[in-house]
């Protein structure tokens, strides 16, 4: 497995799509209150890192730069963005619920449709964007990102096939430690 530098993988807080069910993909909503209170927690837990010499790098897309914003203020500046952060794309399927979406696909889970969505990106471009963006990394890093980009660069990070996709765990207002191939649950005051 190729050595990548220590980072801190955080996805994006929640938006009002996300609390409706819909499918953002490259769409954007706004951070609802809880999801500007979950970037907030992440500023606490890193806020408990030494993160000197760390750089802070988020997706372009405004709900992980409001994030990135909140979860590193006072930490790390100047805060860069990297389009290869962006979400998986979901092509026709972007904008829709995921309920209306998953009924009317016949997909056996929210995991199946990216790898089905008409027009969508797929999980082998997607992990192949990500491995090209941890190959050019060359500094420690904290990553604010989204849902299912967060699980592929964590993956790869931890040395999984990108069929793990389901297993490797997520969420919101979550900070991920990845070092030497293994991944750790950030939690306060630990």
């Amino acid at each position: 497995m190729t050595a990548f530098p220590p980072c801190y993988i955080l996805r994006h807080g929640e938006t009002e799509w996300n609390a409706s069910g819909r499918l953002q993909g490259r769409f954007d909503s706004p951070l609802t209150p809880k999801g500007m209170a979950q970037a907030r927690q992440q500023r606490l837990i890193l806020g408990q890192c030494d993160l000197g010499g760390f750089l802070a790098i988020s997706s372009p897309q405004g709900r992980a730069f409001e994030t990135a914003k909140i979860a590193v203020n006072g930490l790390i500046a100047p805060i860069t963005t990297d389009k290869v952060l962006s979400e998986i794309g979901l092509g026709e399927w972007a904008g829709k619920t995921r309920a209306d979406v998953i009924a009317q696909s016949g997909a056996s889970d929210g995991f199946a449709l990216y790898d089905l969505a008409p027009g969508g990106e797929g999980f082998t471009a997607l992990h192949t964007r990500c491995l090209e963006f941890l190959r050019r990394l060359n500094k420690p890093s904290v990553i604010v990102t989204h849902g299912i980009t967060s699980r592929m660069l964590r993956l790869i990070l931890t040395g999984q096939p990108a069929g793990a996709v389901r297993t490797i765990g997520g969420g919101q207002g979550v900070v991920f430690y990845l070092s030497e191939g293994k991944q750790q649950r950030l939690t306060l005051g630990a």
